[in-house]
């Protein structure tokens, strides 16, 4: 073992011990240079030290414990907990004119795990103490008392200096388990994205990793964007998350995620996004009477695929349980759109749903082979996310050995379409009869508005065993000048008794639509799930 040798400070000393440690140098190299060689300087804050806390947690057995919340903290109603509010004034560089801000959640109500939360400031790490005086509690008159004197954050919301507007607004937050959402300019938030999904919708429940710690890096004055690192845990695995967050037309996250297990995972899901829809024009049967035509965040699942194919899946509100596996092997990008902009087909002036985001998930090079996973959960009430979606690799993740992926998340502004492709503006369905439902699909793109009657435009439909297409036929709309394909879809066989009576028993059959001319394809693919 290698020991540094400390020489007296005595000159006398130093003069016996020089000749022996001459000596002692030629017989062992490199033991002269313990007390001659220069210190070296302490390394700063780099992603590197979250992904060795992360090794490090992944070794230890799992602590969920981290703080405690009182239980006035969680007994709080919705509305007393958001009159809990974050007095602007105390935001982090709010007198620095940097270009972002930030603010912090209190905790309580759902949010009953306390996060720490450290600033990065070239190099050096500085924690971000609690302090009440940064809240404003409103009503809530006693519950400063209550809150112990070292305590911690819920999450932190981000602020981005508007170019156009010349002033600050919220562009992203991290609040709750892996929870996090942004907004491109003019949008008010919507659907989510998560850090990690495990074991969802899986029947021995699903695992919940939670961010613990994170680091924000400070900004300097020309910063196009802002940095944050995150400790991710659970009783499975541990992940190191680098989140670059760069606010605009279109909000944008570049993603580095390293994760270690800690034992074996059934199911992973990677880049995760969390929506609602309760209904839109593809419900032909409500579970909530409503004055208004559509209520969701998303109405739709968009997938391309390594071969170029772009795929189309409406969302649904099923009566149970909904699981869909779409194979993806490196998938080149997926994401839950909002493609409806038109207020009129909402009607709520509150909600703003046509203003909701989209969000797109973009790899960074193959993530090998794998599948997109859509869940559809019931729900009757719209403050439920029903929806979820995610990639899951093909095999199952090593324990102990890190998997890194890298993607990039768009939280888009408009809806996302993607030229020359048309692409589905509309699905509508509706019984036909005989246990028959028609659908009504309506293309659209520039490329389509372009192609006017007596262009030989074909529709493809395909649908699984157990069913039959008829009444087909693809006509211009002239209304949107676009193509509207409509077909019926209908058992192959008539009922039995006893399906007349549960008809939901028999599985749902996959069917899948798309524009041609001649030999060259017009359209995105259109799926749906038609239930028998």
């Amino acid at each position: 073992m290698l020991h540094t040798v400390r020489l007296p400070k005595h000159a006398l000393w130093r003069l016996f011990l020089l000749p022996a440690l001459i000596l002692l140098a030629q017989a062992w190299p490199g033991i002269v240079h313990a007390e001659t060689a220069p210190a070296e300087e302490p390394q700063g804050f780099t992603r590197q030290v979250v992904v060795e806390k992360a090794r490090e947690l992944s070794q230890a057995p799992f602590n969920p414990t981290q703080g405690e919340v009182p239980q006035a903290l969680l007994n709080l109603n919705d509305a007393a907990w958001h009159d809990i509010t974050y007095r602007p004034e105390k935001s982090l560089w709010q007198k620095e004119n940097l270009p972002f801000q930030v603010q912090f959640f209190h905790p309580g109500l759902l949010y009953d795990r306390l996060v720490d939360v450290n600033i990065v400031d070239k190099g050096a790490v500085e924690p971000v103490a609690f302090d009440l005086s940064m809240f404003d509690y409103g009503n809530n008159h006693t519950l400063p008392e209550q809150i112990p004197p070292q305590f911690g954050f819920a999450g932190f919301s981000i602020e981005g200096w508007g170019k156009k507007s010349k002033q600050f607004h919220e562009v992203a937050s991290f609040l709750g388990a892996s929870y996090f959402r942004a907004i491109a300019t003019d949008q008010v938030y919507g659907l989510s994205a998560r850090g990690l999904a495990v074991d969802t919708a899986m029947p021995d429940g699903e695992e919940f990793p939670y961010f613990k710690e994170f680091w924000i890096e400070k900004p300097v004055k020309k910063s196009a964007s802002l940095t944050v690192h995150a400790l991710l845990d659970s009783k499975s695995l541990t992940g190191a998350y680098t989140f670059v967050i760069t606010d605009g037309k279109t909000t944008s996250m570049d993603v580095t995620a390293t994760l270690f297990l800690r034992v074996p995972v059934a199911k992973i899901g990677i880049a995760p996004l969390t929506s609602m829809f309760l209904f839109g024009e593809n419900t032909d049967q409500r579970k909530v009477r409503d004055f208004r035509p559509e209520v969701h965040n998303s109405d739709g699942l968009l997938i391309k695929n390594d071969s170029g194919e772009w795929f189309w899946r409406p969302l649904d509100n099923p009566e149970s349980l909904d699981i869909n596996a779409f194979k993806a092997d490196n998938v080149r990008g997926y994401g839950l759109i909002q493609r409806d902009r038109e207020f009129n087909h909402y009607q709520d002036l509150n909600a703003a749903y046509e203003r909701r985001p989209t969000l797109w998930v973009e790899p960074v090079g193959d993530w090998g082979f794998g599948h997109i996973e859509l869940i559809n959960i019931p729900t009757d009430q719209e403050i439920h996310d029903n929806i979820v979606a995610f990639w899951c690799p093909k095999d199952a993740l090593p324990v102990g050995v890190p998997q890194t992926y890298e993607y990039k998340l768009l939280w888009y502004e408009g809806g996302f379409t993607h030229p020359p492709l048309g692409y589905v503006e509309a699905t509508r369905a509706g019984d036909a009869g005989n246990g028959g439902q028609r659908f009504v699909i309506d293309f659209m793109s520039k490329a389509l508005n372009l192609l006017l009657p007596p262009s030989k435009v074909e529709g493809v439909v395909t649908c699984g065993e157990g069913a039959v297409v008829s009444e087909q036929q693809v006509e211009k709309n002239e209304h949107t000048g676009g193509w509207r394909l409509s077909f019926v879809v209908s058992p192959d066989q008539a009922p039995s008794a006893l399906e007349k009576v549960l008809p939901k028993r028999k599985p749902p059959i996959d069917l899948r639509a798309f524009l041609k001319i001649n030999d060259i394809t017009l359209t995105e693919t259109w799926n749906y799930a038609y239930r028998p």
